[in-house]
Order: structure tokens, then C-alpha cells, then sequence
């Protein structure tokens, strides 16, 4: 009988482990695997490699993925400049604003990149804001080109990432003993020396127009050759972004000789020109970063906004336009965001567990797979999803494409390891003894867990599941594929609306957006007292 209790625990932990390696298989690695063989196969399923010989001997591709990689070098730099900067700014040193800065910080965040673009058209672009102001001042002829070009994408991409940055280095420079410092100073390693050689090294934990010509590729359905690049530039894309991550997960493995808790940190207290400079620095970041919100408030809130520095009239109709007489954009996308967390939490939980408290084999492979999700780009899991689901179901004469389900789906999928990071970084600060002094008193494990563990890890999981239901309402680039007539969520009415030229119910709709975004910030910040960075990773 002893046995047979004892076997039952471990057959239903070999079930679950089980479970969750299904649905990441079939959800994630199934449709990746299907990516690359229509890659490499014709029409009839002969193996080939003329697709990708048609990119590489193409100009047009090859300039695309060079403005591509460009793009997410520029990218990565501006990005850690910014957010390296800022977070040595806030950790390390004191000065006026030093607390509201660090609040705002986390701004950035909630600006849907999709809502950021639109914002910064309406202040940057040609006609916008400060065009009219320049060309009315100083009777300019041309607008200024701001945005448009790879420029453009890069400031608008490092405003919106840089928060990530800052918000990892803050805490990987919480966990830097300031002895390592200390001793860096003791053998003549000051300034600059000492960040490059033993702050850097500790902190920086190290991402596209090959993404448009995918999408553009995939929706025109009269070219069949066409339609073939649009999956070969898929595949290089997952390609590049595995390549990357394992470039960056073997320096990080590399460079991993930080210490593991937090350290107290005095800060040092900035004067006179350095003061200046430092409040200077960030409050020219803190605007750049609310030009979204202004543009697109001033835009929501306007009565034909047209060459004008400011709006002339305003009313509350776009409002009631794409609340009252379309709600489905709405009521979508709470609906799939809310599924989707349901299944974060429980794939990513057990994840979690798996992770920081089991031996079981495969655990390093689980972690990767976990790992990958964040590199591989949303347009290529859409059309991944177009490839692997459109056969019929049996029992049904239609695909998984061909039902909402998939829209949860495929949002559950790309937003899994926040909840996952979540879930973990509060694991980690559960001391095994407590388990251990249950397990003593005849508590099962599962019954450790869930009387034990749980209450004491519930918040990191809330805070996933938030950061996971933020990022889901804000998804864009898988769910273009995936909605159909019914289907579509907030981020389908806004490049809908704005196509069909109706930036200010666009813009009302990224109102809503950045609004239910601002709330879930606040949450997570409070539940994860400052400590957000464990959910990036």
C-alpha cells in the first residue's frame, strides 16, 4: 500500500510534465517545424532549397534583411545606452526628482508599440504638431522627416524598450556586491574603467522591415512564388532570433559571476552641474517617451485635426463610437486576453515549478523552449500558425484556424514566460526548508504547494499573469493572420480605422488601451515592489 501511495504522486507529476511538453510541442515547436519544411519543399513536397536561393539572389530581400539587421543593432545599442543610463542614474546616485523619474520610468511600457507609431505621426510626422509649428515660424517649404525611414523605427522602438533595460539592470545592479566595486578601485580602476570592466560585465544581460515584407507577402493571394517568400523570410527571421539567442544566452552564461541577493547600495548625491545634467538627461527621455500619449489624447479627442499645431475643436464621439456602436474590439480582446492568462497560469505555474524545484530530465530543454518564445517574432508565429492549422480537424470539416479558439491560442503561446519569469522569480525566494518541514509532517508535495508555497509565491504569479494580459491586449502582428470577420481585437480596429482614414477612433481606441495598460502597471509595481525586472528575466 506504501508503494502504491507513493507511486501514485509520481505518476501524476510524469503526467503533467507530460501535458506541458504536449501543448508546447504542439502549439510552439510543431508550428515552427512546419515553417521551415514548407521553407525547404515545392508545391508537391519535394525537398528543395531553390526559396532560399530565390531570397539570397533577389536585391530587394537582401536589402531588406541588411535594413533589418541594421535596424535591430541600432536598436539594441540605442536601447542599452538609454536604459543603462537611466538605471545607473537611478540606483546609484540621488538627486532632485530622483523618485518620480524612477515612477515614470515605467511609462514607456504601457504604450503599445502599434499605439506609439500612431501617437508620434500625429506630433512627429509630416503634417504633425511640430511640422506646422516649424513651417509656420520659420516659413519652411518641406517638413522635417522625423520618423519616416529606419531612423524613425530605431527611436521609436529604443523609447519603447529602453524601460525593459532599465528595469533588469535596476535589479541586476541591486544583486552587484558593492565590495566587487570596492575592489576594482583598490588595484586603480575608477570611472569609466571600472563600469566597462565590473558594472557592465554584472548588469548588461543581453532584437525588423523583413517582418513587412513577410506580411505583405502572406496576404496577397495571387502570387504563389510570393506567397512562398513570405514563409522563406518567416523562417529566417526564427532563424536569426535563435541564432541571436543563443549568442546572447552564451555571454550571459559566460558573464554570470554576480552575486545572487541584494545589496544595499549607498547612493551617491549629485550637485551643482551634475545634478543639472542628469535631471536634464532624463526629463528630455521622459518627454520623447509621452509623445504617444499626448498625440494620440489630442487625436481621440478631436473635431478634424488637420494642419494644425493643436486641435481646433474637440467632442467625445470617437468614443462613443468604438465603445457603443463597435464593441467588439473591446469585448474581444478582454475576452481572448483573459483566456489566454487562464492558460499562462496553468501551463506556466507547473513550468515554473518544474524549473526551480524539480530534477526531472529535460529541464534545461523545457527552460529553452520557454526561452525561445520571446525571440521568435510575432509576424512569424502568425503565419506559422496559417501553415500548421489549416488542415481539418477530425470530427470537423474545417481547421483550427477556422474557430476563435486559436486567437487565445496563439496569445497564450507569445506571452507564456512572463508568467512563467513571474511565477519563478518568486519561487526562488521560497526557502526549500518550508516545503521540506511540510513534507516532514506527512504533507504530500502537491499539498506543500498549494498550503505552503503557493500563498507565498501568489503575487509573482499575479504579476505575470497582469504583465502576460497587458502584452496580449497589445499584441498585433500574429493576431493580423489570425482574426477573422468577428474576430477582431483592439489592435485590428486600430490599423483598421486608421486605413480606412479614421486616425481618431484609432486613437480612442489606443486611449483604451494605454488606459487598461496604465492600471496593470500600477498593479504590478505595487504587488512587485519595484521589482519587476524578474519578469523580463
Amino acid at each position: 500500500m506504501r508503494e502504491a501511495g507513493a507511486t501514485r504522486p509520481a505518476l501524476w507529476r510524469a503526467l503533467g510534465v507530460g501535458v506541458i511538453w504536449l501543448f508546447l510541442l504542439v502549439f510552439l515547436v510543431y508550428p515552427l517545424i512546419r515553417i521551415f519544411y514548407d521553407a525547404v519543399t515545392d508545391e508537391g513536397g519535394r525537398f528543395t532549397l531553390d526559396n532560399f536561393l530565390g531570397f539570397f539572389r533577389d536585391g530587394f530581400y537582401l536589402r531588406a534583411l541588411w535594413k533589418s539587421l541594421i535596424l535591430g543593432v541600432a536598436t539594441v545599442v540605442a536601447s542599452s545606452i538609454v536604459g543603462i543610463a537611466v538605471a545607473f542614474l537611478l540606483v546609484r546616485y540621488d538627486f532632485r526628482g530622483r523618485g518620480l523619474f524612477g515612477y515614470l520610468t515605467l511609462i514607456p511600457i504601457i504604450s503599445p508599440p502599434l499605439v506609439g507609431t500612431l501617437g508620434f505621426t500625429f506630433i512627429l510626422g509630416r503634417a504633425g504638431s511640430i511640422n506646422v509649428l516649424l513651417m509656420d515660424a520659420f516659413d519652411m517649404l518641406k517638413p522635417i522627416n522625423f520618423l519616416y525611414g529606419i531612423h524613425g523605427v530605431v527611436l521609436v522602438e529604443t523609447l519603447h524598450l529602453f524601460p525593459m533595460i532599465t528595469l533588469n539592470v535596476v535589479d541586476a545592479l541591486g544583486k552587484i556586491d558593492p565590495a566587487l566595486e570596492e575592489a576594482a578601485e583598490s588595484v586603480g580602476a575608477r570611472g569609466w574603467k571600472k563600469f566597462l570592466t565590473v558594472t557592465l560585465p554584472l548588469t548588461l544581460g543581453v532584437q525588423d522591415l523583413l517582418a513587412a515584407q513577410a506580411y505583405l507577402n502572406i496576404v496577397q493571394f495571387v502570387d504563389r512564388r510570393i506567397f512562398r517568400m513570405g514563409i522563406v523570410i518567416s523562417a529566417l527571421m526564427v532563424l536569426l532570433a535563435v541564432v541571436f539567442l543563443l549568442v546572447a544566452r552564451r555571454w550571459v552564461g559566460l558573464k554570470d559571476y554576480s552575486s545572487l541577493s541584494y545589496s544595499v547600495i549607498e547612493r551617491r548625491p549629485l550637485s551643482g552641474l551634475r545634478q543639472v545634467a542628469a535631471v536634464s538627461f532624463l526629463a528630455l527621455i521622459m518627454l520623447l517617451a509621452f509623445i504617444p500619449y499626448v498625440g494620440v489624447a489630442l487625436a481621440s479627442l478631436s473635431r478634424g485635426w488637420s494642419l494644425t499645431p493643436l486641435p481646433l475643436a474637440y467632442t467625445l464621439q470617437h468614443f462613443e463610437r468604438v465603445i457603443v456602436e463597435t464593441p467588439k474590439y473591446i469585448v474581444n480582446s478582454f475576452l481572448y486576453a483573459g483566456l489566454a492568462v487562464i492558460l499562462c497560469i496553468a501551463v506556466g505555474v507547473p513550468i515554473a515549478w518544474i524549473l526551480g524545484r524539480s530534477t526531472v530530465p529535460g529541464r534545461g530543454a523545457l527552460d529553452a523552449v520557454n526561452t525561445l518564445i520571446l525571440a521568435v517574432p510575432g509576424t512569424a508565429i502568425g503565419i506559422a500558425y496559417i501553415r500548421a492549422f489549416h488542415f481539418d480537424l477530425p470530427g470537423f470539416d474545417r481547421g483550427l484556424t477556422s474557430f476563435w479558439i486559436v486567437m487565445p491560442l496563439v496569445l497564450a503561446v507569445r506571452r507564456l514566460p512572463y508568467t512563467v519569469r513571474g511565477a519563478y522569480a518568486s519561487l526562488l525566494l521560497v526557502h526549500r526548508s518550508l516545503e521540506e518541514a511540510a513534507a516532514s509532517v506527512g504533507a504530500t508535495s502537491g499539498r506543500a504547494f498549494r498550503d505552503v508555497t503557493m500563498p507565498l509565491i501568489w503575487k509573482g504569479i499575479v504579476v505575470g499573469g497582469l504583465f502576460s494580459f497587458m502584452t496580449s491586449l497589445q499584441e498585433a502582428s500574429a493576431v493580423l493572420f489570425l482574426a477573422l470577420g468577428g474576430w477582431e481585437m483592439i489592435t485590428n480596429g486600430i490599423f483598421a480605422f486608421y486605413i480606412a482614414g479614421s486616425s481618431s477612433e484609432a486613437a480612442a481606441l489606443g486611449v483604451i488601451l494605454i488606459a487598461v495598460a496604465a492600471l496593470s502597471v500600477v498593479l504590478i509595481n505595487r504587488l512587485a515592489a519595484g521589482r519587476m525586472g524578474g519578469v523580463f528575466g
